[in-house]
């Protein structure tokens, strides 16, 4: 007997604790999710082997057709995603942050805070680790998992404090020929009275300077929201990588959205025009390269993202190896001055050209009495050019 009320407690305790681990680990859905979520929910009693009814059999048929349906609505729903819900994806609440990669992809990570002259920020983790037992610094804007640990980062929004300690480190890393590597993950550096009181326009812009400076290789990725001045302080890098469903831009679609047409409904016509997804950024030369997804978002499947992401980082370290140091300063410099040089600027039309190349005078008179309604324009100009010649 004393056995059995033994077994009967563990199996309580079993079903208590599988509760609490699902109400604990509820996975986060968007809004064109909601198929999804409901095979999912589906999915999870079915693999519940205690049920309404009881202890039941698990229906592996049924288990795998479901899987089946989820991958393909996932594969669909992400291969077509508009620019609005790429910007909804790389602000999901389950994206890996900044502190997820720095703890899977480096060793022997040394927090280091204080910029020597405020305080501390906890918006950004910075500090020294080994990456393939090579030295590198490491930089990443951390937004938090929870409402806790969400204030105490301030949502990813970096102070003046954080950028000098980032200078005052870059800087140190300079110095012991150490290679840098950021993790864009921000809104926008915070625009609180505090933040402007103490100069957050004079340190981001000595924070740009400081990168375009190194002569250490500096590669960036920028893992979900990569927002204004906040995002480029840490970004000015040799190279610039950009995890799939990302986004990059100097403002949010709803703030342009506001400016633009006074209404921030309109943030899926602003993401289209503001043109901040990756595929975009690459044709325009801003970044260097995508970092594949999996399949659903990087949230999904985070040993995969975790993987791809530590290969780029293992292939450009590698490819600048045999830089020297005045030649890591010049690809960083050229890189970015060769930004927009793809497409020349045409101030006419084609036709408006053509027709300023005339080969002489006559030519351009049958091209511009071409069309009736040039002749009669024409016509009337001169009938009042004679009269007022003759009053």
């Amino acid at each position: 007997f004393i056995s059995l009320l033994i077994y009967i407690t563990f199996i309580y305790i079993y079903i208590f604790l599988i509760k609490y681990y699902s109400i604990n680990q509820m996975k986060n859905y968007l809004e064109f999710e909601r198929d999804i979520k409901d095979l999912e929910e589906e999915l999870e009693k079915l693999k519940d082997p205690f049920n309404k009814e009881g202890i039941s059999e698990i229906d592996t048929e049924n288990i795998s057709r479901i899987e089946k349906e989820i991958d393909q609505k996932l594969k669909k729903s992400y291969e077509n995603l508009n620019e609005w819900q790429k910007t909804q994806v790389a602000r999901h609440e389950d994206r890996p942050k900044a502190k997820f990669f720095i703890e899977n992809l480096f060793e022997n990570f040394i927090n280091l805070s204080g910029d020597r002259n405020f305080s501390e920020d906890e918006a950004i983790l910075a500090g020294f680790a080994t990456f393939n037992k090579k030295s590198v610094l490491v930089l990443g804007q951390e937004k938090g998992d929870d409402l806790e640990s969400r204030l105490k980062r301030n949502f990813g929004m970096m102070r003046p404090e954080g950028y000098r300690k980032c200078i005052r480190l870059m800087k140190l890393a300079n110095k012991f020929n150490i290679p840098v590597v950021t993790f864009i993950d921000t809104p926008g550096a915070y625009p609180g009275i505090g933040a402007e009181q103490r100069g957050q326009a004079e340190s981001i812009s000595k924070s740009i300077e400081c990168c375009m400076s190194l002569k250490v290789p500096i590669i960036s990725i920028i893992i979900g929201e990569g927002g204004s001045g906040g995002a480029i302080a840490l970004a000015s890098a040799n190279k610039v990588l950009m995890l799939e469903n990302a986004i990059y831009s100097v403002i949010s679609p709803e703030g342009c959205a506001s400016i633009l047409w006074r209404d921030p409904n309109k943030s899926l016509e602003a993401a289209k025009a503001m043109k901040l997804t990756s595929g975009e950024l690459l044709k325009m030369g801003i970044i260097d390269e995508i970092i594949k997804e999996p399949t659903g978002g990087a949230h999904r499947n985070k040993e995969e993202i975790i993987f791809s992401v530590k290969n780029a980082i293992n292939n450009y370290l590698n490819y600048f190896k045999d830089f020297s140091r005045d030649q890591i300063y010049e690809q960083r410099k050229e890189k970015f001055l060769n930004i927009g040089k793809q497409k020349s600027f045409k101030v006419f039309s084609g036709e408006t050209t053509d027709m300023f190349k005339a080969a002489n005078f006559s030519t351009l008179v049958k091209k511009i009495t071409s069309s009736k309604k040039n002749k009669v324009i024409i016509a009337l100009l001169f009938l009042l050019a004679i009269g007022y010649i003759l009053i």
